[in-house]
């Protein structure tokens, strides 16, 4: 065998780790952790030393504060969805105070153009409306600020929409006719906090204001609002909701403008003279013809607004109203139940409706010439065609 030298001697010399603080940060948080990096220690081959091996050479370890927390990043600003940019088969939201919906787009005159913009200046219309008779036949009925409408056909600067809170005979989509697009937006956000949230308000006065939060694009700005409005709550403050608002933006107002539940359950009846209230503050306001909203009702809209303030859903028009509901006699009315009335002497096509208030009198939209007024309704003009009473609470 061969022999080997072994002159040289082993000797293992221990290096120390190295501590280094690391930042890691959690997706979406701005939340930093202090975290250790400790190394392998190393065993390395070395020569021999004659004298005493040196101590270890180890390194101070990091020990300075670790970075600041950083804020929160402010929420973005939401971008309001663009008027008017609906197609078919949409469903979009209507973003002025009230549509007005048409027969056709050309069924407006130059004296309906107030009417016709966004904002809708609805005053403005209603002053100007010498011949409240001239819209027979044009307008079809009205949509609120926030209603939802399914977008059947566009036509130019118009869409045929149906109203999906006015119910209608052969209406799967509710009450249909054209409305500028102008007054329309779609948002998928308003959609989403409508079906989602839990609690809403109902505006309860003739008229009430938002004031809207300021966007990328748009100011603070004030926003009118009619009776029934509906909007979801998102916050509250100070005696006042947060809602989102149908063009993706978000705005407050006061609780003392309207009535806040819980769509989870099922709103109380209300109490007859509850209705009767409700309707008494339009007393005065003059008859238009297919209104649903604060600034003119015609008759049916009338009643088909006051049941809607109560969570109680009817049909739009006065026709399909009589068929609905439960008969009561004539011995039997309490205040809050719908009186028709019907050519040929009661027996023909429902034409009229009124709310009786008690005491024999009724309270109804009569006719262009005329405003919400409370009569007798068996000595007004049409009693000789009374067709029957119907009660839904």
């Amino acid at each position: 065998m061969k022999a080997f030298a072994t002159s040289a001697i082993l000797a293992a010399t221990l290096v120390a780790g190295t501590v280094t603080p690391a930042l890691a940060t959690e997706p979406g948080d701005h939340d930093y952790l202090l975290t250790g990096n400790i190394r392998d220690h190393n065993v390395q081959e070395t020569k021999p030393r004659k004298h005493k091996e040196p101590a270890p050479q180890v390194k101070e370890p990091n020990l300075s504060a670790p970075k600041a927390k950083a804020p929160a990043p402010m929420p973005k600003a939401p971008v309001p969805a663009r008027h008017g940019d609906v197609r078919k088969g949409d469903t979009a939201y209507v973003v002025v105070s009230t549509a007005t919906l048409w027969k056709s787009p050309t069924s407006p005159r130059k004296q309906d153009a107030p009417a016709l913009q966004n904002p809708a200046k609805m005053d403005e219309w209603n002053r100007g409306l010498t011949d409240r008779k001239g819209l027979t036949g044009r307008t079809e009925t009205q949509a609120i600020y926030g209603d939802a409408v399914y977008v059947w056909e566009v036509c130019d600067d118009w869409a045929r929409v149906g109203v999906t809170t006015e119910p209608a005979p052969g209406k799967p989509r509710g009450y249909e006719a054209w409305v500028p697009k102008r007054q329309l937006a779609k948002s998928t956000t308003f959609g989403n906090a409508s079906e989602k949230m839990t609690h809403v308000i109902s505006v309860k006065k003739s008229r009430a204001h938002v004031e809207a939060e300021p966007t990328k694009s748009t100011g603070r700005t004030r926003i009118e609002v009619p009776f029934n409005t509906r909007l979801p709550i998102t916050n509250t403050r100070d005696g006042k909701a947060r809602v989102a608002l149908p063009d993706n933006r978000f705005g407050w107002i006061s609780f003392n403008d309207v009535e806040r539940f819980d769509q989870r359950k099922v709103r109380p009846k209300p109490k007859p003279s509850q209705l009767v209230e409700t309707g008494r503050q339009f007393l005065g306001l003059k008859y238009t013809w297919g209104g649903t909203s604060a600034y003119g009702f015609d008759c049916s809209g009338f009643t088909y607004s006051i049941y809607r303030a109560h969570g109680i859903t009817i049909p739009r028009d006065s026709g399909p109203q009589s068929k609905t509901g439960r008969t009561v006699s004539q011995g039997d009315m309490q205040p809050g139940d719908l009186i028709f009335f019907a050519s040929k002497r009661g027996k023909g096509s429902v034409y009229h409706v009124g709310m009786y208030v008690g005491h024999g009198k009724m309270i109804h939209a009569p006719n262009a010439s005329r405003s919400v007024e409370i009569v007798n309704w068996k000595s007004w003009g049409g009693a000789r065609d009374f067709a029957g009473v119907k009660r839904y609470v």
